[in-house]
């Protein structure tokens, strides 16, 4: 029987079959990958999907910070955005990043260039992909605010050029298909002053430290906050900060995150998550809507049993 990685093109990327996905993801946990594709560069990436065959479903991570890989892992090719990806540039008072730079050298590109009004980026811990996909924000501001346009890539290898209006974007979502992938990003700053930049970059680095759960092994947000409602205020009245299952918990510091406290299983953290949800919703008749990317396939095998804070196992 002839194998994925046989029928997939020539490409000067790496294929890697049967990939251990679990070590880049911030929780650590979770299935393979059946092959895994880090293309060269943007045209590698566009040549692959003009001659995959069309039946080899695709799916594309970036740094695994605001992901969930079940464990039975993911069929198909896996891409992962990595060098090619990740430069981030400066064009007079725009700044240029491809879609697998981290949020975070955004932030200190522009710093180090003397452009403000990016600095929520260092607050969001992911990839320009990310954030282009869902509208990530943090600290009073959102990608859509500074936005130029975007450039994707079709299932087809078709690009595309998208400004803010195509984007459609919402409170952490946007309306572009979900089988593009995102190639590159144009933002918009504007002239500020470096230290003062610095200084706010450093309050929302303390800010994160103080409230989130920045050192443990986690997925950042769990849950989007329902219009009018915070949804860690609706986790705590619940009764859920501390619940566990096997090693996955709620964190004590900031019950809108679930951590790997150890060893746990996709299963045993996506089941915890959906007893929250039905927690919240018992108590307070709001279903909350998952923030973190769930991918891949369950598991058979079942998760742990629910301990409640204080108990023990």
């Amino acid at each position: 029987m002839t194998s994925l990685i046989e029928r997939l093109p020539a490409v000067r990327g790496r294929y890697t079959e049967d990939a251990d996905l679990a070590k880049t993801t911030w929780f650590r946990c979770g299935g393979p990958a059946e092959v895994l594709f880090r293309p060269a560069d943007a045209d590698d990436l566009v040549e692959f999907l003009a001659s995959r065959p069309a039946d080899v479903p695709v799916t594309v991570i970036g740094v695994g910070s605001n992901l969930l890989i079940r464990d039975g892992g993911v069929p198909g090719v896996v891409i992962r955005l990595a060098r090619g990806f990740t430069e981030v540039s400066v064009e007079g008072e725009q700044l240029r990043a491809g879609a697998g730079a981290l949020d975070l050298n955004v932030a200190l590109t522009a710093q180090q260039a003397g452009l403000t009004d990016l600095e929520f980026f260092s607050g969001i811990p992911g990839t320009v992909g990310g954030a282009l996909r869902m509208n990530a924000g943090a600290y009073g501001g959102e990608i859509k605010d500074v936005l130029i346009e975007a450039e994707a890539v079709d299932p087809f290898g078709k690009r595309h050029r998208l400004d803010t209006a195509a984007m459609g974007f919402s409170y952490r979502r946007s309306t572009v298909p979900a089988g593009w992938i995102f190639l590159s990003a144009l933002l918009q700053g504007r002239q500020g002053d470096p230290a003062a930049i610095a200084q706010r970059m450093a309050e929302i680095r303390k800010s994160r430290e103080e409230t989130q759960p920045t050192r443990a092994r986690t997925g950042g947000s769990t849950f989007k906050n329902p219009e009018g409602n915070k949804a860690w205020q609706l986790i705590d009245k619940a009764g859920c900060r501390g619940l566990r299952i096997g090693d996955a918990m709620v964190s004590d510091k900031h019950c809108n995150f679930l951590i790997n406290t150890g060893t746990a299983t996709a299963t045993d953290i996506e089941t915890l998550g959906e007893e929250v949800r039905r927690r919240v919703f018992e108590q307070s008749g709001i279903a909350l809507e998952w923030e973190i990317r769930r991918i891949g396939v369950p598991s058979q095998r079942g998760p742990g049993a629910v301990i409640e804070a204080g108990e023990t196992a």
